[in-house]
């Protein structure tokens, strides 16, 4: 097998996966969250016990996965001398958002629905709640990063590594994951509020790494 067909099975894989992740990631945050609030005792109690746990499963191991493949493609990247300014901001935030996922998500989540025994379920579900916010806020620029960054030759958009500009994008997103961990939800706390969050996100990094 050679490198360039394990390659190309690491970006059909990271794809595939991302696409389960994220999916999971938007249906938790644009859906259920919303259907949580509306349901009758007996729906909340019945989704809580048999639904969720469900779909933090295919959360959790979409998120893994897509980590995994991505440290493949990364390590392409860096090998065949293609990374750039977009492809570190990607990578830096689909990690932080797999580390929220099984550090931060999961736990809280198994206190929260009860899976697992002891812990404040009101305190558990408002930590889990701000770190899904705070993935669904990385999701659009995460993207644009990934699909601005090169993945194999000829590809990308941009070929400068480091400068002003990729240091000023790496606070605003340590900034966020810090606030993602122990702030507020602030703007995120309605769906669209996250989603213009995100968008509005997407469009500063650029703006940074292109002027700055």
């Amino acid at each position: 097998m050679t490198v360039e067909f394990i390659n190309l099975l690491a970006r059909w894989g990271h794809g595939l996966f991302g696409i389960t992740w994220i999916g999971m990631l938007y249906y938790f945050n644009f859906v259920q969250g919303g259907y949580f609030k509306a349901a009758s005792p007996e729906g909340l109690a019945d989704a809580k016990a048999k639904l969720a746990p469900s779909a933090l499963w295919w959360f959790r191991w979409g998120a893994m996965f897509t980590f995994l493949t991505g440290v493949i493609l990364l390590s392409a990247v860096y090998h065949n001398a293609q990374m750039n300014n977009y492809i570190i901001i990607g990578a830096t935030m689909g990690t932080l958002m797999a580390a929220n996922v099984w550090m931060v998500i999961w736990p809280a989540q198994k206190i929260a629905l009860g899976i697992q025994e002891g812990g404040d379920k009101a305190a558990a579900g408002a930590k889990a709640l701000l770190a899904s916010r705070t993935n669904t806020l990385f999701s659009a620029p995460m993207l644009f990063a990934m699909f601005a960054g090169p993945h194999y030759a000829g590809q990308g958009y941009g070929t400068a590594v480091g400068g002003t500009g990729l240091t000023v994008a790496l606070v605003i997103i340590a900034a966020i994951e810090i606030n993602g961990l122990k702030g507020k939800q602030g703007p995120m706390t309605t769906v669209r509020g996250v989603i213009v969050s995100s968008l509005v996100l997407t469009a500063v990094l650029a703006s940074v790494l292109n002027c700055l």
